[in-house]
């Protein structure tokens, strides 16, 4: 059977929905209220599906002043995880949550990270499920524990310190995946400083979606990046957001698209303007 490894469709999802080797993992949350994934979840999900706290699950516990806000667990956490959750090489992830993939993508990447790459993201998310009809549960759910061995992949990341080493290097590119709004400085809620680093393209996470949440062909998206791009994929590409969860929407969108990844930033603009030592850039 073939593995699914950018994004699945409701139809082949709800086909597998008995299959052990199958798990599915709920990945809602809401910046400004964590309490209201799991909430929603307990409330209705996918039948059979686990839910995923991005603070609890997805990251490691921030260090002001040293860390982004999401800053990742260790490989050894983050298997120890998995293994609970029932997911071993012989299981197909699905994840999915209800804004395009904004925090799927996260887990999505972290799978891979960890060298699994049988991972696919719902595409048109819960609210497709829910428009199509398509059978919900509630309450809390969970797969018997299975052995996760973890193959930590290398060149997955870059941190604040080669940033920083690297600002001025024609050879690295920087894509910013929060909205055009905080990429200038004129509207940042979350962050103690506004703006972005100096000489990041802006590039929200939400152009690789349509308006109802589905991502975007695969022959559209190489068409988006390599308008972006504009140095025929001689420079290296970085992705960034504010706290390392949406950016991962860019390379799965990539790999969805069939183009090489970029590495992530996972520290991202929560890490790099915690030091005002750093420089900033606003404006367009």
């Amino acid at each position: 059977m073939p593995s699914y490894t950018t994004l699945i469709t409701t139809d082949i999802l709800a086909a597998h929905l008995d299959d052990p080797n199958w798990a599915v993992v709920d990945c809602r949350f809401a910046l400004l209220d964590p309490a209201k994934g799991r909430t929603d979840y307990l409330a209705a999900h996918i039948p059979g599906a686990i839910y995923a706290h991005l603070d609890e699950d997805l990251s490691s516990p921030r260090i002001p002043g040293q860390t982004g806000r999401h800053p990742l667990p260790t490989p050894e956490t983050f298997a120890a995880t998995l293994a609970r959750w029932g997911i071993d090489d012989s299981v197909q992830v699905v994840v999915y949550d209800d804004a395009g993939a904004m925090v799927a993508g996260r887990l999505w990447w972290m799978l891979r990270w960890l060298g699994h790459n049988a991972v696919a993201v719902l595409d048109g998310d819960w609210r497709a499920w829910l428009a199509e009809g398509r059978p919900t549960r509630s309450g809390v759910e969970t797969r018997t524990p299975r052995n996760f061995v973890a193959a930590l992949q290398p060149g997955l990341t870059i941190d604040t310190d080669e940033v920083a080493a690297r600002l001025h290097d024609p050879t690295l590119r920087l894509f910013d995946a929060r909205s055009a709004e905080r990429f200038r400085g004129e509207n940042e809620t979350i962050d103690p400083r506004a703006g972005h680093i100096p000489g990041a393209v802006s590039a929200p996470y939400a152009d690789n979606l349509t308006a109802d949440g589905h991502f975007l062909p695969p022959a559209a998206l190489r068409t988006r990046w390599t308008e972006r791009s504009a140095d025929n994929g001689s420079c290296e590409e970085v992705v960034y957001c504010g706290s390392g969860v949406s950016a991962a929407h860019h390379v799965l969108a990539r790999a969805h698209a069939g183009l090489p990844l970029p590495r992530l930033y996972v520290g991202s603009w929560s890490e790099w303007s915690a030091d005002p030592a750093r420089p900033i850039a606003t404006g367009a």
